[in-house]
């Protein structure tokens, strides 16, 4: 599934963060690594009557990225046996990698983005809602760490939690979630499903101790949540069924909580994954999601890849 990896680079360490998973993938899959950076044209200027053209500056610019941009690709190419090409782009930098995207036969893009710090003057931190707009392609977001980048290092991609919410939509994760985790060694993929409870967590037995009518109302509460459970349980086991069919070594949890973003977040944290997978609509950027407005939180929270995907129909 994965032939052609981009690799969005712009001149930062934060960005080369990216590369690590990226080498790993490439490696596995025997994949080509794109390396690419986006060179904004430089608007002309008239000072005191006098023209100054900025097409000198320009070449400088983009001489410069790409005598980066091989030098990275050298020092992958020592780390392992891949094909890397480089290509220095020109142009609004969202715009122009969705065109090579489009045109470029790319089946993932890796890159990096901010967290819950600000990082308004790296430019790959806010192109990654933009892409999510309009790519249909799987994108790895990587969350940047404070240690320095170690091509050494692989990251432990294939113990992925993958949440889904009960739609096909969602459903739709699942290909290249595992795809890429089957790369890796020991894949173990958890499915994950967040539902809201139904009585609110303030409320308790001993506030309806004596009333009869509350605790009838109470049982029909729990039995109502139970069902919920039931059908989530046995939806997420006909999903496992499906995977392992195919080899695939997986496991299924339903999670009570009524904040879907916090359960997944839980859920890396208490599997120890190094991957998290969801799908987004993405119609007006991270905001507007399959699983309730809550991928945004993930990547923001997250400490792991988080692969997104906007899915088809």
């Amino acid at each position: 599934m994965y032939r052609t990896i981009l690799v969005p680079l712009d001149g930062s360490p934060f960005s080369e963060h990216a590369l690590p998973s990226a080498l790993a993938i490439a490696r596995r899959a025997g994949a080509k690594i794109r390396l690419v950076s986006v060179v904004t044209p430089l608007a002309e200027a008239y000072v005191e009557g006098l023209y100054f053209s900025t097409a000198d500056l320009q070449d400088q610019l983009s001489a410069r990225q790409q005598k980066y941009l091989e030098a990275i690709a050298a020092r992958l190419r020592d780390r392992a046996a891949v094909s890397v090409t480089t290509e220095v782009l020109h142009g609004e930098v969202s715009a122009t990698l969705n065109h090579q995207i489009d045109v470029g036969g790319i089946d993932l893009v890796v890159m990096a983005t901010h967290g819950r710090g600000a990082m308004g003057r790296f430019w790959l931190g806010s192109v990654a809602d933009e892409m999510l707009r309009h790519v249909n392609i799987p994108l790895l977001l990587v969350r940047p760490g404070e240690e320095a980048v170690d091509l050494a290092h692989e990251p432990p991609l294939g113990k992925a939690v993958v949440a889904l919410d009960g739609t096909p939509l969602a459903e739709q994760i699942l290909e290249p979630a595992v795809a890429l985790a089957g790369l890796m060694p020991l894949a173990e993929i958890t499915l994950m499903r967040a539902i809201h409870s139904v009585v609110p967590v303030t409320a308790t037995p001993d506030v309806a101790a004596g009333q009869r009518e509350a605790r009838q109302l109470l049982e029909q509460v729990t039995q109502i949540q139970g069902k919920l459970r039931g059908e989530s349980e046995k939806y997420l086991d006909g999903v496992c069924a499906r995977l392992r069919d195919k080899g695939v070594t997986v496991r299924a949890e339903v999670v009570v909580e009524d904040q879907p973003a916090s359960a997944i977040l839980h859920e890396i944290e208490s599997t120890r994954a190094g991957l998290v997978a969801i799908a987004t609509h993405a119609r007006s950027g991270l905001g507007r999601l399959v699983l309730g407005s809550v991928a945004d939180k993930v990547i923001r929270g997250a400490h792991v890849p988080v692969l997104v995907y906007h899915p088809r129909g």
